[in-house]
């Protein structure tokens, strides 16, 4: 609440109104007020059996309103929506006025308790992976077979719905990065990587239009690894960035060229946070990775390893 009331101030005051509120909270106003009203309606049942000793501890019809009602859904929306909100965190951090906002007008206030926003935003993932373990406690305390059978089907719809969304959230963050990549990675004309190629004028619209770059928009292709290595060329030693995919091997060389992004300017630049430390900070220079030749296949790849002896 401090961080989000105090940018919605900011904003009535016209400072940071490029800030958008969604992409960094989410539906968190939403995601409060009903886990509010299930801590509240849940509290209000243990007291009035407390004050009421011979009242029965009825759980389910509260269970059965919250967890087959918004309670689940709304924190799937969160989660879902927490890997981008990350990302667009992180660039907003490289702005002045922007650190300022956290620093000096949310992190200092005592309510706080010296925790950041990425360690805030993370709390309703952790809720969430806690309500199977409050179910199984309730089921656990039950003494009516009907109750215990309708609470632990309910925990095991729980569970699933929690197994469900880290696929969904996988795949997004896999989305994402791949999304980045296809701006990162260059791939060059195929006349231009060689100049031994003769490719026909009347040829060359069509195979720009058959653009290279959809080799990475496929939705289940892996990135496995990822780093620098020098590649020994017949007359020189090239330093280059391999991308190993789980069904063909990329290598590129690492190119820095700030006008790639339309200005000197890179720290508005938006960068993955699931790419390496290494790649974020190339992009954020402003550099970029040009292909150097065709995909290898693993199919088609053979290594070797080369004795201490030769490898001068």
């Amino acid at each position: 609440k401090i961080f989000m009331n105090t940018l919605k101030y900011l904003k009535s005051n016209e400072f940071l109104l490029d800030v958008d509120l969604w992409r960094l909270f989410s539906n968190l106003e939403e995601l409060n007020k009903i886990s509010l009203s299930f801590l509240k309606t849940f509290f209000e049942t243990v007291k009035e059996h407390i004050s009421k000793s011979d009242s029965p501890m009825d759980f389910s019809s509260i269970l059965r309103k919250f967890f087959q009602g918004d309670l689940c859904q709304t924190h799937q929306i969160y989660c879902l929506n927490y890997t981008s909100a990350v990302f667009y965190l992180e660039n907003l951090r490289q702005r002045e006025d922007f650190g300022i906002y956290l620093k000096q007008w949310c992190e200092q206030n005592e309510q706080c308790k010296r925790l950041h926003l990425p360690e805030l935003l993370v709390a309703p993932l952790h809720r969430l992976t806690r309500y199977p373990l409050l179910l199984n406690n309730i089921w656990k305390r039950s003494t009516d077979e009907t109750e215990k059978g309708f609470i632990w089907s309910l925990k095991e719809k729980v569970e699933k719905s929690i197994r469900d969304l880290e696929g969904k959230v996988k795949w997004l963050d896999n989305f994402q990065k791949f999304r980045q990549l296809q701006e990162v990675i260059i791939w060059p004309q195929v006349w231009d990587r060689d100049k031994r190629f003769f490719v026909p004028e009347c040829l060359k619209q069509s195979l720009r239009e058959n653009s290279s770059e959809n080799v990475l928009s496929s939705a289940n292709r892996l990135l496995l690894h990822e780093g620098r290595l020098t590649l020994a060329e017949s007359t020189r030693l090239l330093d280059v960035y391999l991308f190993l995919f789980d069904d063909f091997l990329l290598i590129t060389k690492i190119k820095r060229n700030k006008k790639k992004y339309g200005g000197s300017d890179t720290s508005l630049i938006p960068v993955c946070p699931s790419l390496a430390p290494e790649l974020q900070s190339f992009v954020r220079e402003g550099g970029f990775c040009t292909v150097l030749d065709q995909p290898i296949p693993l199919d088609r790849l053979i290594l070797k390893n080369i004795d201490s002896v030769h490898v001068t």
